[in-house]
């Protein structure tokens, strides 16, 4: 056990470096673009899934929490506010770049455009199905609630980065303490014997952890997919419901709560959907 402690404590903190770099590059930004994004989700009109799946994947700081305010005053439409649920990446991006030299450069690429797609996608068909129904709500608040995010006009963007980093490096220690516990115990056969590594089973249950709205989910489901734990599809599947604090802010500002529980489902469905089509189809990266 001393060396399942030593190896998960050394693996985590050979992250740190990479970690903070991305974080400092993405608070920066956010500091210096969030306000010319959410100026081209606002004038996307019937172009609001495209212009939202496409910004939605980029490395945002409560983009997705952005949206849902955006929303609640039916400034966007339903399925812009879909496509930047499911092409938002939260956690994902900074770990898999921080393991850039193992996983490569092009698979991160590919599932930050298949995000993007599948969310561009199901957007414009749930804006054919949905008309938008405009209340005269017509207000935006610039917020960032990341539970574990402290942006903000007086908050040093070096400082931010700090605060990411040390939260995240510490979901990572959990997590990967927990895959070597396994390993040590049951052997490398045990991860793929996990139920989350199942073909379909993996999607349902992969994509309820990502419907968990914190930083913690998308931390998970990334780290037991670089582990071996889950497969592909599965990963996915949780990646695409994983909407970080989106969803709790939807719920914060959007008074319709029967509408925020349906948004909740119907971004459940596409994850488990999408998940179970890649698993049939064999697709990966």
């Amino acid at each position: 056990m001393l060396d399942v402690i030593l190896d998960t404590v050394i693996d985590s903190v050979k992250l740190i470096p990479f970690l903070f770099l991305t974080y400092l590059i993405m608070e920066c930004l956010e500091h210096r673009t969030a306000g010319k994004v959410q100026d081209v989700i606002q004038k996307g009109g019937r172009f609001g899934p495209l212009f939202g799946g496409i910004l939605g994947a980029a490395p945002q700081c409560g983009f997705s929490a952005a949206a849902s305010n955006l929303y609640a005053g039916r400034v966007i439409t339903l399925g812009t506010l879909i496509a930047i649920y499911l092409s938002t990446s939260d956690e994902m991006l900074p770990i898999l770049i921080s393991e850039a030299d193992t996983v490569g450069l092009a698979p991160i690429l590919k599932i930050l455009a298949m995000k993007a797609l599948i969310g561009i996608a199901a957007g414009f068909v749930i804006d054919l199905i949905v008309r938008p129904k405009p209340d005269g709500q017509d207000y935006i608040h610039e917020i960032c609630e990341h539970d574990h995010c402290h942006c903000g006009e007086n908050t040093g963007v070096v400082k931010s980065a700090f605060v990411h980093t040390a939260k995240i490096t510490l979901f990572i220690l959990l997590v990967s303490f927990l895959l070597n516990t396994i390993l040590f115990f049951l052997g490398e056969d045990a991860l793929g014997r996990l139920i989350l590594n199942k073909p379909f089973v993996g999607e349902l249950l992969a994509a309820l952890i990502g419907l968990i709205p914190n930083c913690a989910s998308s931390v998970v489901l990334t780290r037991l997919y670089l582990g071996g734990a889950m497969s592909f599809a599965a990963c996915m599947s949780g990646l695409l419901a994983g909407a970080g604090v989106g969803i709790l802010v939807l719920f914060k500002v959007n008074r319709n709560k029967t509408e925020n529980i349906k948004i909740l489902l119907l971004l459940y469905a596409i994850g488990v959907l999408a998940g179970m089509l890649l698993e049939l189809f064999h697709i990966t990266v």
